[in-house]
């Protein structure tokens, strides 16, 4: 008897709609930075804020929103973020300062951190073991079209029109999604339990805290004046957010996951690949704008072959999946990623794109085959009644990757950077190519030595990925474990007389 739902593929397709959305907002809003904060007289200081607000609001209350959406309903929880999202972008389209920008970036992240553990906990409840891969794959193809396309996209609606169309392109998105949701998708939740909102509190402080200190590490070192306050708070919130889960007869997040060795293999695993990845559209967008001379938009483009490697790698891994496994294809996915961020620290100033183009296409391969696989073993070990918090707990883990893999890997190379240059090179081309490019436009002894320093510290910053990716290649293949189907139970002899 059929016990799938009739309407599941056209649900998968408001849940890719509905993370989409965040996608592109995040990506495109990096290219309308400059002509943003330039018509609103914004400082540096202002610009921060307008990036790291949405990031410490989406991060704090992951967890506390896949708890909501276990309670009170995952489609509920998702069409509220889809609302409050919206209108944010809406208002944002209208701000006249940098304060008002920042406010509402604010309310979009929490519209974000409400619409994301909801998609994910959706699909997962919707498909079943043997469809899951297929969803898994379809899934992660829209987030990686969006993840490519969006800087082009922002280069194109900047060019045209102005900054505001970044925002403003998010409203028919999300109407779109919401009719959608509302018209398609069942309301599902886990058994009803009592709240924990001294949980909440203590996960959203301890987030929020360890966010904000990794982002403050490249301008104020990880352990000197308020950098050492803020990890305290995060060290101090975390611990007792962890000691009080494991006490309170109704916690917000189910801990025992973390002893299933899918869980905490596929946890630990993909925040490597993360801190790995984290840095890589930072650093390479800078190599081919400062040293290839690229504009936004063609540094944009560039990411073709990620994107299309990523999905050639999605569609057949949706299907090797069922076959060998998700531990093979995490294992060969992770391994072709590695080989990617090596064959990056060969790059030099006179190497030009084709190096980096064959890199993209492995890294993209690499990642079509592994991600789906990770996170579909990871998910396929939480009971349904979790869903919410489980999705949570995965965006969070490798939300957190991501930050502290961006101010590593940003901190290793600004650092290398300045120690390859001369020391009476002028101050602010010893701090940044770009600075470089700026300081001294008519000397090309200078410009060469800083684009060769600049590929030089690329180059560490991409062995360290290198690294990080072959250990969680090694984590995951020791650690998880291919689901097997249980044996059938055969009668059992009648006693002798």
């Amino acid at each position: 008897m059929e016990t799938r739902n009739p309407r599941r593929w056209w649900i998968l397709i408001v849940l890719c709609l509905s993370s989409l959305v965040l996608v592109v907002d995040s990506m495109a809003l990096t290219v309308a930075v400059p002509s943003m904060t330039a018509d609103l007289g914004a400082s540096a200081q202002d610009t921060q804020w307008i990036l790291d607000s949405y990031v410490l609001v989406f991060a704090g209350l992951l967890l506390t929103s896949g708890s909501l959406g276990d309670r009170f309903g995952r489609r509920r929880i998702m069409l509220i973020g889809l609302l409050l999202f919206g209108a944010a972008s809406l208002a944002a389209s209208f701000a006249a300062d940098p304060a008002q920008v920042i406010a509402v970036r604010v309310v979009m992240g929490v519209g974000g951190a409400l619409i994301m553990p909801s998609t994910l906990s959706i699909l997962i409840t919707v498909f079943d073991d043997e469809e899951r891969p297929k969803a898994m794959a379809a899934w992660g193809s829209v987030a990686m079209l969006g993840l490519v396309g969006s800087p082009v996209l922002g280069g194109v609606l900047i060019d045209r029109f102005s900054w505001q169309s970044i925002f403003l392109i998010n409203v028919p998105v999300v109407v779109l999604a919401v009719v959608a949701a509302l018209t398609l998708m069942p309301e599902s939740k886990g058994p009803w339990k009592k709240p924990d909102p001294l949980g909440a509190v203590l996960s959203a402080t301890g987030m929020t805290a360890l966010v904000w200190w990794i982002i403050e590490i490249p301008q104020h070192g990880a352990f000197g004046g308020r950098s050492a306050l803020t990890l305290a708070v995060a060290v101090v919130a975390l611990a007792g957010f962890v000691l009080w889960e494991r006490s309170t007869d109704s916690p917000m997040v189910p801990l025992f996951l973390f002893g299933n060795r899918n869980f905490s293999g596929g946890s630990l695993s993909l925040t490597l690949v993360q801190i790995g990845n984290g840095g890589l559209l930072l650093v390479l967008t800078q190599y081919l704008q400062f040293v290839l001379g690229y504009s936004p938009l063609k540094a944009g483009l560039a990411f073709v072959p990620l994107a299309v490697a990523a999905l050639i790698g999605n569609g057949a891994g949706a299907g090797l999946a069922a076959r060998i496994g998700n531990r093979p294809l995490i294992l060969a996915g992770m391994l072709v990623m590695a080989s990617s961020f090596a064959l990056l620290t060969t790059v030099t100033a006179d190497t030009g794109f084709t190096v980096p183009a064959v890199a993209l296409g492995l890294l993209g391969l690499g990642a079509g085959l592994a991600m789906p696989a990770a996170v579909g073993a990871l998910m396929g070990t939480i009971p349904e009644e979790h869903a919410g918090v489980g999705s949570a707990l995965n965006d969070t883990i490798q939300q957190a990757g991501t930050a502290l893999g961006i101010a590593i890997l940003g901190s290793l190379l600004t650092s290398g950077y300045t120690a390859k240059m001369p020391a009476d090179a002028p101050a602010g081309a010893r701090h940044s190519l770009a600075g470089a490019l700026a300081a001294a436009p008519g000397d090309s002894g200078l410009l060469r030595t800083a684009r060769e320093a600049f590929t030089s510290a690329m180059a560490t910053t991409f062995t360290l990925s290198a690294a990080g990716l072959l250990a969680a290649a090694l984590l995951a293949t020791v650690v998880m474990r291919d689901r097997k189907p249980a044996p059938t139970p055969q009668p059992e002899p009648e006693p002798a007389v």
